[in-house]
Order: structure tokens, then sequence, then C-alpha cells
């Protein structure tokens, strides 16, 4: 039978293996990447040239995506105990952080996509699927709002998370609502938001065996 400590630690170490999986997704994916405004004879050459990272890296920033729905699930837990019985925040966290992995995914799977059907697609369905990315990204952008600040609503009247990372939680929600700077939410915000609640949910479990130890003294 698991234990909270061991729970947490499992969490804690899905949310960091998931930030690891979105870095070097991006990276391999992003690799010898066309330019913003490329030709869809650009787009179809890079998925000829470089088919096996677009799929490698596609294929892991999905797992990521994967990680993140798994680790907001634990989280959920969590958000459980401390809120009172019959609030709808916790599933409202996994509804998005579901719709926001579902997304994330579809961003990756396009460009793969175009990378396995490199041979029976001509340069316009090659730049519909790079430049779709767009309308998953926005998608994901929107949907992630929902798990960020359940946890900044939650942690600053439960105090299950520090008061200060609850506000840097609804920092980064603002951030994501407002259209323009709404990628900067995405992009930095979204993994530094996870690794933090990850680090804090592993402190926890460190905090924890040092007030039992100290109970039991």
């Amino acid at each position: 039978m698991s234990t909270p400590a061991s729970d947490n630690r499992r969490w804690a170490l899905i949310g960091q293996l998931t930030i690891a999986l979105w870095i070097v997704g991006i990276i391999l994916i992003n690799h010898n990447g066309p330019a913003d405004h490329a030709s869809g004879s650009e787009i179809l050459a890079w998925y000829k040239s470089d088919t096996d990272t677009i799929v490698l890296g596609g294929w892991l920033f999905m797992l990521g995506c994967l990680g993140f729905v798994t680790f907001v699930a634990g989280l959920r837990q969590r958000l459980a105990a401390a809120v009172r019985t019959g609030s709808q925040l916790p599933g409202l966290a996994l509804a998005g952080a579901a719709m926001a992995g579902v997304f994330g995914m579809l961003t990756a799977a396009v460009d793969l996509a175009g990378g396995i059907d490199k041979s029976d697609i001509g340069p316009a369905t090659a730049s519909a699927f790079h430049h779709s990315v767009d309308i998953f990204f926005v998608s994901a952008e929107l949907a992630v709002i929902l798990p960020i600040a359940v946890v900044a609503l939650v942690a600053w009247r439960t105090r299950v998370l520090p008061r200060w990372w609850a506000a840097f939680s609804g920092l980064v929600a603002v951030v994501l609502i407002i259209g323009p700077i709404g990628w900067i939410g995405l992009i930095f915000g979204l993994p530094i938001w996870t690794l933090g609640t990850s680090l804090f949910v592993l402190l926890r479990r460190s905090r924890t065996r040092v007030e039992t130890a100290a109970a039991a003294a």
C-alpha cells in the first residue's frame, strides 16, 4: 500500500519528467525548423529532411502532455483534501488540464503527421499542417488557465501551497488570459509553474517525514 509520502514523490517526479519531455520534444521538433512565413515547399522539404527528429520530438512532447494531465490528476487529490466537500474546483482543474493536454498533443501531432506522410502530401497540405499549430496552441493557452487558476485560488485560501506561489500562479493565469501576451504564459509560465508546483509537492513529502519523526521521538 502506498503512503502519502510515496504518493507525493511519485506525483512530483511525474511533473519533473513532464518538463523534461517538453523541453527535449520542443528542441527536436524545432531543429532546422522552417521560418514563420515559410512556403509550403519549404515546409515539405523540412518534413522530408528532418523526419526522424520531427517524429521523435513530437512523440516525446505528446508524452509530456500526457504527463501533465497525470500530474494534475495527482494534484487534484491534494486540492480536494484542502477544500470543502463538494467543491467543483478540483474537478475543474483536472478538466482544464485534460483539455490542455489534448490541444498540446495536437500542436505536436500535426507536424508529426506531416513527417510521417511526407511522401503522400503536397506543399499546400504541408503548409496547412504546419500552420494549423496556431489553432491548437491558442486553445491550449486558454485551457491551461483552469488548473493554474484553481491552484492559485485554493492555495491562497487554504495555504495548501505557499501564498506567494498562489500569487505567482494567479499572475500566470492573468497573463494567459491576455491574448497578445498569452503565449508567454504557455511557453514560459506553464513549465515554471509545473516544475515549481512539483517541487512544493516533494518538499511537502520531506516536511511530512520530519514531522512524523519528531512526533515519534
